[in-house]
């Protein structure tokens, strides 16, 4: 066992810290533990970012041809918005589903068998810098979207139906905070989303000689940024808000986890992982 195999121990040890401490803080509306499980989540993601960095030093090449790589950076990313949600609106309470989930996607990173990807050393940094970067950016910024829109929905109709709110519901933050933490995710993601998407296919035009390929993921994610397009353009210009961003939210995060995860392993395209 190396320094690096450490580390990742580390990671899981500290990740399954916060995911246990954010949902006993939540349920028993206990602060101090909400706070053990923002200051484990805080250094399992440092130790989660020096993880990947050796993974880096280690082989360059090897790590970014790796659908484990990417899988785990987009765990990463996933602890680093919820962070930046935290700080900009103090809503803690979306720990409860960013660490867990992180915690996840890091053990499920495991299971992936190596899938190489044609990557000339002279595009490396277009592909990772742009590309995966920006998209894993907007990913984990719609995941907090999608979770903020799920708690949205299920805490107005508790509302209207008068229905008194105990443990989790009283824990969540008033209707207006989930509806701006819509908003903060959809007006920074979808800009990130078109520079990965963007990048992506010149990228792909740079490496096979050919800008779109009909590819299901190329189509997916096609569909994806129409109707985040859509989502954008309805909450920036027409002042959306409310039920039909949060649906609209969970819709995108839906399907962009369903590419994410549905497509890269069970269908075989240039972004295959198995």
């Amino acid at each position: 066992m190396d320094f690096a195999d450490i580390v990742f121990y580390a990671v899981l040890a500290l990740y399954l810290t916060g995911s246990a401490s954010h949902i006993c803080g939540v349920f028993s509306r206990a602060r101090a533990q909400r706070l053990v499980g923002g200051a484990a989540s805080g250094a399992g993601f440092a130790l989660h970012g020096l993880w990947l960095a050796l993974l880096l030093a280690r082989d360059p090449a090897l790590a970014l041809a790796s659908g484990e790589f990417y899988l785990s950076l987009f765990s990463w990313c996933l602890v680093l918005t919820l962070f930046i949600l935290w700080i900009r609106l103090g809503m803690s309470f979306l720990g409860l589903i960013a660490t867990p989930l992180a915690l996840v996607l890091l053990l499920g990173s495991q299971a992936v068998t190596t899938a190489r990807l044609p990557l000339p050393t002279s595009l490396a940094g277009l592909f990772f810098g742009l590309h995966i970067g920006t998209l894993f950016g907007s990913m984990g910024l719609m995941a907090m979207a999608g979770a903020a829109g799920a708690a949205y929905l299920k805490l107005e109709r508790r509302i209207k139906a008068k229905e008194k709110l105990t443990g989790v519901w009283a824990a969540l933050p008033s209707l207006d905070r989930l509806d701006a933490a819509n908003r903060l995710a959809v007006v920074a993601g979808f800009p990130l989303y078109t520079v990965g998407l963007l990048s992506g296919f010149l990228w792909a035009g740079l490496t096979w000689k050919r800008f779109f390929s009909w590819d299901p993921k190329e189509l997916t994610a096609v569909f994806i940024w129409l109707l985040f397009a859509y989502l954008f353009h309805q909450r920036q210009a027409l002042g959306w808000r409310g039920r039909k961003t949060a649906w609209l939210a969970i819709w995108v995060c839906g399907l962009t986890f369903l590419s994410m995860l549905g497509i890269n392993f069970f269908v075989k395209t240039h972004h295959s992982f198995a």
